[in-house]
């Protein structure tokens, strides 16, 4: 170990490597893939490793370690007690290291569905997933249902990591199954680029070096290929410009400015924006940072701008090129990641966390769930945790929202739960759904009390009574009438009258009763909750 210490000292960034873009991946799929193992080997093979940190590794592998007398490589990034007593990933782990040519930070996300909300988060972020499969298994539920939220976040490049080959003797025959198989299970949902190799972590094959084992596989390894992709979600500076105010700096009488992030988009000094929601227009003064004024900025910088109006602007509106495409909406249709125990319903409300905006949310319809098995849409009444599904919002004030599926500060959100204040959901608006949802159904000529006693005649709802109803009602009301007149009788004395009294009360009521019921409300006209937000 001694000579490998002194080879893995850890390598100083050079110069290019300091100039050179930054990519961020991280790596999902089911439990005991290998994730933390095969980032922990990458780190390992790049001399990312510092010496104080192989000597603990050693130190750790014989205590806690799953490979005999070998590193476990996996402990780089299972730092908690409890993840290094159960051989399990719990929380997102992240790591920074670089090669000569491009600088990266990875996320080593939990395999197990309990822990789905934390492989989410370090998918939030992320421009290209490593989706690992272990070779012996093939695809499993945890494989689809990661899959299909790596595509929901936006992630359009996938690296698809057949593991532990050498358990399997580097059978080709494996590899192209389970290859085959992943690309036409994923094949709806829209990836980019799927780039298939077959590896083993443990043993560093086809990592950063090219594997003996398997000599049939002539493409590249993960660090290669880590090196050259441009991911297709990298880079959204050559998009319109938006920036959400996150806070208005008043320091002083003279100055007024208003900071946030660039989400997209750059920008010059003296270039005309949109503030929104209020469509007011005005130029940009000047663009101030700490290290001074600038004459531009793009996506990713942190800056706060001074206009030339005096315009009252707030935490939460939004400042935007122009001809970007941005739509203030109250309502919003959007599929959800669920995160909680207690499931989604109709009805609800929640806290919605949109870019620097926050508002009260009521979901108003769930459409369907997503069943993780095939991805087909399912109806369902309710969401459960880990579950994905459509659902539709109603928010107590107008949110920016972004065309593009692809932006993920303006095109997507988080619900809180107004009691617990736990993170609820995950949700990424679908404009394209909105506008399928919301399209006037085919049947909107038919005059609306005709429709409304068709589709209502057998719940009794402004439509024909039921049987049973009409029965009940009949014999109440006679008996009711009966009644009186017996009443009446023993009053007057009269058994005429009392006849007479019954019979009045009889036809009377039904008459009575269908004039109050005209008055009452359509249930079509009141919101789901009885009141609107």
């Amino acid at each position: 170990m001694d000579g490998a210490l002194d080879t893995l000292a850890p390598v100083e960034a050079t110069p290019a490597a300091r100039a050179t873009s930054l990519l961020r991946f991280f790596t999902c799929g089911s439990v005991d893939d290998g994730k933390s193992t095969l980032i922990g080997r990458l780190l390992y093979d790049t001399g990312s490793v510092f010496e104080d940190q192989l000597e603990a590794l050693e130190k750790d592998s014989k205590k806690f370690g799953t490979q005999g007398d070998s590193l476990d490589f996996a402990l780089l990034l299972d730092g908690l007690s409890a993840e290094r007593e159960q051989g399990i990933t719990i929380d997102v782990a992240y790591r920074y290291f670089s090669s000569k040519s491009r600088a990266f930070i990875v996320a080593d996300t939990p395999g197990h569905e309990q822990y789905t909300r934390n492989m989410a988060t370090g998918a939030s972020t992320a421009e290209l997933a490593i989706i690992l499969i272990d070779a012996r298994k093939g695809i499993l539920p945890q494989t689809r249902r990661h899959s299909y939220i790596v595509s929901m976040l936006g992630v359009r490049d996938i690296v698809l990591a057949v593991n532990k080959m050498d358990l399997v003797d580097f059978s080709q025959a494996i590899f192209d199954k389970i290859v085959a198989d992943y690309r036409t299970e994923v094949a709806g949902l829209g990836f980019t680029s799927i780039v298939c190799i077959p590896m083993s972590a443990r043993d560093g094959d086809n990592v950063t070096t090219r594997s003996a084992r398997a000599t049939w596989y002539q493409g590249q390894t993960l660090l290669e290929h880590l090196e050259t992709v441009e991911p297709a979600a990298a880079d959204r500076a050559d998009a319109a410009f938006a920036m959400p105010v996150q806070w208005v700096n008043r320091p002083n009488l003279d100055f007024r400015g208003y900071a946030g992030t660039i989400a997209s988009g750059a920008l010059r000094r003296g270039e005309e924006i949109t503030v929104l929601p209020g469509a007011r227009r005005s130029t940009v003064a000047r663009i101030v940072t700490a290290d001074g004024d600038l004459e531009e900025a793009s996506a990713g910088q942190a800056v706060t701008l001074t206009l030339a109006d005096e315009i009252d602007i707030s935490r939460g509106d939004v400042l935007a090129a122009t001809s970007h495409r941005l739509t203030p909406r109250r309502s919003l249709t959007a599929r959800v990641l669920w995160m909680i125990d207690e499931p989604l319903s109709p009805g609800r409300e929640y806290i919605i966390q949109h870019a620097t905006t926050t508002a009260n949310a009521r979901v108003v319809t769930l459409h369907h769930a997503i069943d993780i098995e095939t991805f087909a849409e399912k109806p369902a009444g309710e969401l459960a945790m880990n579950q994905i599904g459509l659902v539709s919002l109603a928010c107590d004030k107008p949110l920016i929202v972004a065309r593009d599926r692809g932006d993920r500060e303006l095109g997507a959100f988080i619900l809180i739960d107004r009691l617990s204040n736990q993170t609820a959901a995950l949700g990424v608006i679908d404009l394209d759904a909105a506008i399928a949802i919301e399209a006037p159904p085919a049947v909107a000529e038919i005059p609306r009390d005709t429709l409304a006693d068709r589709l209502h005649a057998h719940v009794g709802v402004r439509g024909t009574p039921r049987r049973d109803d009409f029965i009940r009602e009949t014999a109440l009301g006679g008996a009711g009438a009966l009644g009186l007149g017996l009443v009446a009788w023993a009053i007057s004395g009269n058994a005429l009258a009392g006849g007479a009294v019954a019979l009045v009360d009889f036809v009377a009521r039904p008459i009575l009763r269908a004039l109050v019921k005209r008055r009452e409300p359509d249930p079509r006209d009141i919101n789901e909750s009885g009141a609107g937000i």
